[in-house]
């Protein structure tokens, strides 16, 4: 049984993940520069918030026009991720207080990608067992 989004759903979530995608690349860009100008980079920083926040929001209008089981599908995905995420950043907390993390790989600006990960893991978990 295969869910139903609207096209037009579908398409403000795509949007909303590119103008996200863009917005972060941009972020980025600009701070991984020498720019001086504090405002700027405040700026800079918080630019993909919005785009980011309205794709979830997209996400969330997408569950809500499922059915029954696509959206337990979801929930259970979601209840797989959100453990292995405390996890995650329980680990790397402690582990700071032990030794001292590379930076360059293990901050938040790299950290925060595994999230999606374990939400996929968790979608491909819940869809072997419900399809």
């Amino acid at each position: 049984m295969q869910s139903v989004i609207s096209e037009s759903s579908s398409k403000r979530g795509v949007i909303a993940a590119v103008l996200f995608v863009l917005a972060y690349a941009a972020a980025r860009g600009v701070l991984e520069q020498s720019v001086e100008s504090e405002p700027l980079r405040i700026l800079a920083a918080l630019a993909p918030v919005a785009p980011f926040a309205w794709m979830l929001w997209e996400f969330i209008r997408g569950i809500r026009e499922m059915d029954e089981l696509e959206q337990r599908v979801q929930l259970e995905a979601l209840a797989v991720a959100f453990p292995l995420a405390l996890i995650l950043l329980m680990t790397l907390g402690l582990l700071e207080l032990a030794v001292p993390l590379p930076p360059e790989d293990l901050s938040y600006r790299h950290v925060w990608a595994m999230f999606p990960a374990f939400y996929f893991a968790g979608l491909l978990l819940a869809k072997r067992r419900y399809h």
